[in-house]
């Protein structure tokens, strides 16, 4: 029997030099060796912007690194020679805000010259990307997305760039997609009259001034329909599927268990916008799927963290 890998995705809310040793960053350590991921993709790496941006990769790396080394995990790349690269993390060059990879080195390996960091002026946060062998017949590559808040056109610009990342001609690599997405998945299911959102509409009943970010051009004060062209341009003929909705799990919530006030104002309400996406050559693979909501994740960021697990002897491969 083949070993199945495990692979998460934490949101770790603004999480910067400062939180080291104190009790947040002992909440995000706990949430991670709980969930024992073989890879994890990990937002909202933070830097303090007051400093001169040619500083900002240098506080990030040490952040990543220092998690990595608490969590029994590794976040240094290998360049294509086999030595050592920088940290598996990318950003916007106009923002100290990362993404991030890391990995157990016992069980996933980074495959050389696999790492590739994107950012300006494709996304508004950083893109990280990597391939990794997992013991299938070839390696898979995983990607730490985060999307952009504010702008559902760009969410959907950004989605045809990540899909770049994972296309081959005509066709998919083996890979996964994880992160926060900012949006709504556009995955549907079986319902009692036909398909529905796996995701049902949040937003029918809010009234405020931050409809606008999430709400799809003329709906506001109307249907109220979310914005899900990001995850439709990914999730298109199949290129992706939402492996929640695939494996059929029970809905739960990522986001709205911080109340008002705790971190920052939350006008939302219960929401899943982080996402675990295989590409179709994974999708015979998915075995697993659920949201960690011990009490170290609730504790340690306003996101909880999704842990999808993949038989890689099940990987397929597109021609």
């Amino acid at each position: 029997m083949s070993r199945t890998i495990r692979l998460a995705n934490l949101n770790a809310y603004k999480l910067g030099h400062g939180l080291i040793g104190g009790d947040s960053w002992k909440a995000r350590v706990t949430t991670i060796r709980e969930i024992a991921p073989d890879v994890l993709a990990l937002q909202e790496v933070v830097v303090d912007e007051t400093r001169p941006p040619s500083e900002w990769a240098v506080e990030a790396s040490a952040v990543v690194q220092q998690l990595a080394a608490e969590c029994g995990m590794s976040a240094t790349t290998l360049r294509a020679d086999g030595t050592p690269g920088p940290t598996a993390m990318a950003s916007n060059i106009n923002r100290g805000w990362y993404t991030a990879l890391l990995w157990n080195p016992e069980t996933v390996e980074p495959v050389r010259g696999g790492f590739r960091p994107l950012g300006a002026p494709d996304f508004w946060h950083g893109y990280t990307t990597c391939a990794f062998d997992v013991g299938a017949a070839e390696p898979i590559t995983v990607g730490s997305y985060h999307g952009d808040p504010f702008r559902g056109d760009l969410r959907r610009h950004e989605a045809f760039r990540i899909k770049s990342v994972f296309r081959t001609t005509g066709g998919a690599k083996p890979g996964l997609l994880l992160g926060d997405f900012n949006a709504l998945s556009a995955a549907k299911v079986p319902g009692p009259d036909g398909e529905q959102y796996y995701d049902a509409e949040p937003y029918l009943d809010h009234d405020h001034d931050d409809l606008e970010y999430q709400l799809l051009d003329g709906t506001i004060g109307g249907e109220q329909l979310a914005d899900r062209r990001q995850a439709e341009v990914l999730l298109r003929r199949g290129f992706m599927v939402d492996a929640a909705a695939h494996l059929g799990v029970p809905w739960q919530p990522t986001v709205g268990h911080w109340e008002d006030g705790r971190g920052d104002p939350d006008p939302w309400g219960p929401r899943r916008i982080d996402l675990v996406l295989a590409t179709r050559p994974v999708v015979p693979a998915l075995v697993g799927y659920a949201t960690h909501s011990s009490p170290a994740a609730k504790t340690a960021s306003d996101h909880l963290p999704v842990v999808c697990t993949i038989d890689p002897s099940k990987i397929s491969k597109e021609r």
